[in-house]
């Protein structure tokens, strides 16, 4: 999450960055992309506060732009506004004069009209009076002056032309599957129906009524759309509240494994990838829901590290208790104390089992310290014991070729007994992960297996002096 957040932060900060060298255009036209970084921002599931200060710090700075560009683009409206109220001054003189210069005001109408179109938007609140009374004394100027009917008959061809061009643009947008799309390119197409004058008095009604009922058409499906988005947004609403219901009954209080809480957090991540899926809810509950969202998460992942910090504590103490074992069997490595060494280790071995586990990162090596601690110890001993058991084999043969004294065997065959008994016992505490470890338990077998065969031959003999009496 963590990465996924960071990156969402850079991408935010380039944006806005982007934008120190951007038109006023570009930077209003950016806000559909903020709203879009925001919403991915707010989604994930557990970001840092640094993070969230870092990203509201640029969306204040993308505000404060948009706040500029507004102010610039409302004050240079009431500029547009002041230059087309004087435009409208000039052309109600001409067309309310008594007396007029019919081609010297013939053109300046036309000049007047040019700079009409030139000059950008207005306040919304004034477009529509300032569309009638621009409307009103074009008329009114037309009429007064009696231009050549000709003349006249040229420029309602050439509006006729213009506005049917734009009927039929109108009529062809009902073919774009977008109907976002479409809904703005008609209102482009309305605005440019505002700036075209006016076509011959017998054909108005019919031009407008082509043109109304394109975007009639138009309209009713941008309806029919924002039903349809509100519809979707209700059965969002509905599968948000149940994706909630799902991660509220992840009952989390008795998970006490790394396995339980592993299988929950790959359920919880598949219910929170279905909700990055899911559109938005209706607008009234959107924010409530998504918080309701954020909170159920948040406890979840809260009670997870909660979790296993405690289990680093645990780990923690693990690994202090086998390092104080560690040092204990440093103690014994070279110790020549056999027996006395030998049953300490076996017993450090036997409370290192009883240990619990320690960190993944230190499972190894403090295995290994241990184990090759005893490996060397139990490597010694058993070269020792080697050496003696050689010894003693020489003795005992001397004895029995000195003597076919058959108490002496019999005491000797059950010494032998006993031997192996207590070899076959030790060797269950010698065990380890390390290739030493194993070699130990190999020669602690063969001398098993050499002690039977010593008696074996002791049988062998007691038998012989059995037979000859």
């Amino acid at each position: 999450m963590e990465n996924e957040e960071l990156t969402l932060v850079d991408e935010l900060k380039t944006l806005v960055d982007g934008l120190a060298e951007q038109s006023a255009e570009a930077i209003m036209n950016a806000k559909e992309k903020v709203e879009q970084l925001k919403n991915q921002f707010y989604r994930v599931s557990n970001f840092t506060e640094e993070a969230e200060k870092q990203f509201r710090e640029l969306l204040q700075v993308y505000k404060s732009k948009r706040a500029e560009v507004t102010k610039a683009t409302e004050e240079q409206m009431e500029q547009n506004l002041l230059r087309k109220e004087n435009i409208l001054d000039q052309m109600k003189t001409m067309a309310q004069a008594e007396t007029a210069d019919v081609m010297g005001n013939l053109q300046k109408m036309r000049d007047l009209q040019t700079e009409w179109k030139s000059i950008g938007a207005v306040p919304q609140n004034k477009v529509q009076t300032l569309w009638k009374q621009y409307q009103l004394y074009q008329e009114q100027f037309y009429d007064l002056v009696k231009i050549n009917i000709e003349l006249r008959d040229l420029d309602f061809k050439k509006n006729l032309e213009l506005k049917t061009l734009l009927c039929e643009a109108a009529e062809k947008l009902k073919e774009n599957p977008n109907i976002v799309e479409a809904n703005r390119a008609l209102q482009q197409l309305h605005d440019e129906w505002a700036e075209i004058g006016p076509v011959a008095r017998e054909l108005r009604e019919d031009i407008w009524n082509r043109f109304k009922e394109a975007s009639s058409v138009i309209n009713k499906k941008h309806q029919a759309y924002f039903d349809e988005l509100h519809a979707k947004e209700g059965e969002n609403l509905e599968r948000k509240q149940a994706i909630i219901e799902k991660l509220k009954a992840i009952d989390f209080s008795s998970f006490k494994s790394n396995k339980a809480w592993d299988d929950a957090s790959k359920k919880v991540e598949e219910l929170q990838n279905e909700w990055r899926t899911i559109g938005f809810a209706p607008k009234k509950h959107n924010q409530a829901i998504y918080e309701e969202y954020r909170t159920v998460c948040d406890t979840f992942y809260k009670a997870k590290t909660a979790f296993y910090k405690g289990l680093r504590d645990t780990f923690s103490e693990n690994l202090r208790l086998k390092r104080e074992l560690i040092a204990k069997a440093e103690e014994l490595k070279n110790s020549t104390a056999w027996k006395e060494a030998s049953d300490a280790l076996i017993d450090l071995q036997k409370e290192w089992k009883k240990v619990g586990p320690v960190a993944r990162k230190y499972s190894d090596e403090v295995w290994k310290q241990f184990s090759d601690i005893c490996d060397s110890f139990f490597n010694a001993k058993r070269e020792q014991e080697k050496e003696i058991r050689n010894k003693k084999r020489e003795t005992r043969n001397e004895k029995a070729f000195e003597s076919g004294d058959r108490n002496k065997l019999v005491r000797m065959y059950e010494n032998l007994t006993q031997e192996i008994k207590t070899a076959e016992n030790n060797i269950l505490f010698f065990s380890g992960k390390s290739k030493s470890a194993n070699k130990l338990v190999e020669d602690m077998q063969k001398k098993i297996d050499g002690l039977k065969k010593d008696l074996n031959d002791l049988e062998a003999k007691i038998n012989a002096i059995d037979a000859a009496d």
